[in-house]
């Protein structure tokens, strides 16, 4: 299997013409440019968020032409630490144009939504995410299975359906 990372995993963000969705569904990411404020998240520290600056420039930018960002987190409860700190940091996504809302795993579970994380942009190109077992991204898979896409695309409708705004799951 090939995987597409770097610069051909960032032209995905550029060049989708429409919507661009994204299924978490991972408790945890080690995503060393942003662990130094997930430890400040923790520390109550101030935190300006310098990794998030480019991603929230693009959100923008693709929403000011009319694309759109979506995402839906499904979470367990009790919330983890990263998953704290992904609440906290959705308000400047959001903010930038981005929709993120929550799911409560169980729920996921009962709607049977898969258990990997996935990007699928404009209906029709699908990237399934792989990482490793310390939680690193690794990559994109492309599957191209037209049956496999729709199916990823029933599960992006049903998480969505079920989900709920950020605002709301964070005062929850």
């Amino acid at each position: 299997m090939s995987l597409i990372t770097g610069e051909g995993f960032s032209r995905l963000f550029r060049t989708f013409e429409h919507t661009a969705f994204r299924l978490e569904v991972r408790d945890r990411y080690d995503a060393p440019y942003e662990n130094a404020s997930l430890v400040r998240f923790l520390s109550t520290e101030k935190d300006d968020l310098p990794w998030m600056r480019d991603w929230l420039h693009m959100i923008r930018e693709a929403t000011e032409s009319g694309r759109r960002f979506s995402r839906v987190r499904v979470v367990s409860v009790p919330l983890t630490d990263y998953s704290r700190f992904g609440v906290w940091c959705a308000q400047f996504t959001n903010g930038a144009g981005e929709d993120i809302r929550y799911l409560e795993r169980e729920q996921a579970d009962v709607h049977d939504l898969p258990n990997h994380d996935y990007w699928l942009f404009d209906s029709s190109k699908l990237i399934r995410m792989h990482f490793d077992d310390a939680d690193r991204f690794l990559g994109g898979e492309l599957i191209e299975d037209p049956a496999t896409v729709v199916q990823h695309g029933y599960w992006r409708d049903a998480a969505w359906h079920h989900a709920i705004r950020r605002d709301e799951f964070a005062a929850e």
